[in-house]
C-alpha cells in the first residue's frame, strides 16, 4: 500500500481561512475527479471550440415563484464544429448505472453529420480522473476519423504497460492492472444498454456475445464500491481509449482539494505550494 508524503498532515485538511488546501497527489487512478468532472471537461471543450447547449426539465405549478420550481433533470450538451462528436453532461433523476454508479459524461461521435445515430459511445462516472476524460476528448476532437479504428487493441495495453501497469496473467492480450490491483482495463463484453451502431452488436441475440469493447474501473477493495467506471463501446477507436488509458495510468502527481473516501490512504501527497 502506498503511503503519504507528509504521514503527520491530515488527508483533508482545512486551511486557516476556512479553504480547502491544495495537494499534488498521486496515482492519478486513485485521486478521483475533485468534485470538478463537469467544470474540467467543460472548460476543456470550450477551448476546443464545442458549443454547449443546456436542457432543463422540471415541474411547474400555476401561480408557483421561479426561485420554486423543481428542476427533475438537467442535461448540458457539448457539440464538436463539424458535428460529427458530442458530449453529455447528465445525472438524471433516473440514471443510467454503470458499476452501480450514475454515469456523469457520456460521449459519443458518428462517421457523417447526416447520420441521426452516434457511431458508438463512451461513458464515464463521476470520479473518473478529469485529465483522463480530457484527453480522450482532446483525442477524440483531433481524430479525423471519429468514427473509424485507425489502430489495434495492443495500442491500450501498450500505453498501461509503459506506466508500469501489469498484463493479466490469463488473458494479457486483453486485460492490465495496476501494480495494486486496485484499478482494471479490459476488453470484453459490454454491460447492457452501452450504444454502438454495429450491426453485430445490434443483431446479437440474448445468448451471443457480440464485439468486445474496453471497460475500466477502480474497486478501492476486494468486495468493495467501484470508485468509478468507464465503458467504451465495441466501435469506440482502440486509439482514442489508448489515450484515455495512457493519461489515466500517468504517473505524474494531479492537483487535487478533494480526496476520494476510499482511497485517501493509497494516496501520495504533498502541500501545492
Amino acid at each position: 500500500m502506498e503511503a503519504p508524503l507528509y504521514p503527520n498532515l491530515p488527508p483533508d485538511p482545512s486551511s486557516p481561512c476556512g479553504g480547502q488546501p491544495a495537494f499534488w497527489v498521486g496515482p492519478r487512478h486513485l485521486a478521483g475527479d475533485d468534485g470538478r468532472l463537469y467544470d474540467a471537461v467543460a472548460d476543456a471543450l470550450g477551448g476546443l471550440g464545442w458549443t454547449s447547449l443546456t436542457i432543463v426539465r422540471g415541474r411547474h405549478e400555476p401561480d408557483e415563484a421561479p426561485e420554486d420550481r423543481q428542476v427533475l433533470r438537467s442535461t448540458v450538451l457539448h457539440i464538436s464544429p463539424d458535428a460529427l462528436r458530442w458530449a453529455q453532461w447528465s445525472l438524471a433523476d433516473e440514471p443510467f448505472h454503470l458499476g452501480e454508479l450514475p454515469i456523469a459524461w457520456q460521449i459519443s461521435a458518428r462517421a457523417e453529420a447526416s447520420s441521426p445515430l452516434a457511431g458508438w459511445s463512451a461513458y464515464f462516472t463521476r470520479d473518473v480522473p478529469g485529465e483522463a476524460v480530457v484527453d480522450f476528448l482532446v483525442a477524440l476532437d483531433a481524430s479525423n476519423q471519429p468514427a473509424g479504428p485507425l489502430a489495434g487493441p495492443e495500442l491500450v495495453l501498450d500505453a498501461v504497460a509503459a506506466h508500469g501497469w501489469l498484463r493479466d496473467i490469463d488473458q494479457p492480450q486483453a486485460a492490465a492492472t495496476d501494480p495494486t490491483f486496485t484499478s482494471h482495463i479490459s476488453l470484453g463484453e459490454v454491460p447492457p444498454l452501452i450504444q454502438d451502431a454495429d450491426p453485430q452488436v445490434l443483431s446479437a441475440e440474448g445468448d451471443e456475445t457480440g464485439p468486445a469493447g474496453w471497460q475500466a474501473w477502480a474497486e478501492p477493495a476486494l468486495g468493495a464500491p467501484c470508485l468509478w467506471a468507464a465503458s467504451f463501446a465495441a466501435s469506440v477507436p482502440h486509439d482514442l481509449v489508448a489515450a484515455f488509458a495512457a493519461s489515466l495510468s500517468s504517473t505524474a502527481p494531479v492537483l487535487r482539494r478533494v480526496l476520494p473516501e476510499a482511497t485517501r490512504e493509497r494516496l501520495l501527497r504533498a502541500p501545492a505550494i
